[in-house]
């Protein structure tokens, strides 16, 4: 039985599919926010599933880009080892439990905006670069990198949204060698992000099906585009994409901490309320007679 929760998915997945192949980003970003706002999953679970989803889609659609050699493997290794260094240490922390719910979704929400703001910042989207030529310092790439890393271990995300603006405006990228190249770091970073969480999202993974079928058939058309599509626009439409989600995130994160002090000053009076009614409770007389062997 086709449910709306298995339609959304399936139409969520093929559209992160179609991101992913033309812009080597954009996958996680809806896809967060669509396991936790629309299939209402807690981010212990959704994180663990996005970065599976992402690793897979990612996989998937870096073929076709390293067919038509664009792929950069220096500016790859400069800022890639590092991220999959940041990414087992922010794994590290969620799965010791040092990063709380609301702060994870809080710190995917000003990523995603700080992005969208560098990736439109700069002249760069006028006239973009026709040839790869890196003008970035690898201390700079190296820094984000990290920094991209500890995003994806803490909020569950592949990084391309940040992959590509460090690509393009740090090391000179054109948009297409960079989606490119991100591609090949979202699955790596993804995958060691996931093994660094430790959580397996077993009760969860029947929504992996329509989510990877979908993703795999957006990608598709996505492939077929890809190389037609302007680069200007694609930044363009990355930008909005980037802001939209960041709202939506931001907003999942406010519900979520508005109610989880709620919840907790309910329990705590519950247990205030039990104790009370314990240490008031009325003696019998009968407990207060003499032991007949005293």
């Amino acid at each position: 039985m086709i449910t709306s929760l298995t339609v959304l998915l399936l139409a969520g997945g093929a559209l992160i599919g179609f991101l992913l192949a033309v812009l080597g980003a954009g996958g996680s970003i809806l896809l967060l926010p669509l396991l936790v706002s629309g299939a209402a999953l807690p981010s212990k679970a959704a994180v663990p599933l996005s970065l599976l989803v992402v690793t897979l889609l990612a996989l998937g659609n870096v073929g076709p880009y390293i067919r038509r050699r664009q792929v950069a493997i220096q500016p790859a290794l400069v800022l890639g080892l590092p991220a999959l260094a940041g990414s087992w240490i922010g794994g590290s922390l969620v799965k010791a439990g040092l990063i709380p719910e609301a702060m994870q979704l809080g710190i995917f929400t000003a990523a995603a905006l700080l992005a969208s703001w560098l990736l439109n910042r700069r002249s760069a989207l006028k006239n973009p670069q026709q040839h790869a030529r890196p003008t970035g310092l690898p201390v700079a790439l190296a820094t984000q990198g990290v920094l991209v890393g500890l995003l994806t271990g803490i909020a569950g995300v592949g990084g391309g949204f940040a992959i590509v603006p460090a690509l393009v405006l740090l090391a000179g990228l054109p948009m297409q060698l960079a989606s490119g190249t991100s591609l090949l770091l979202i699955s790596l970073n993804s995958l060691v992000a996931f093994a660094a969480q430790g959580h397996w999202p077993a009760a969860h993974l029947p929504l992996l099906l329509p989510l990877v079928g979908g993703g795999f058939l957006g990608a598709l058309v996505g492939q077929r585009l890809a190389p037609h599509l302007p680069e200007v626009r694609l930044r363009q439409g990355f930008s909005a994409l980037l802001i939209g989600s960041a709202l939506l995130t931001g907003f999942e994160a406010w519900q979520r901490h508005k109610h989880s002090p709620a919840v907790s000053r309910a329990a705590a009076s519950l247990q205030v309320v039990a104790s009370t009614s314990c240490s008031s409770r009325p003696v019998s007389p009968s407990s207060q007679l003499p032991s007949r062997h005293e």
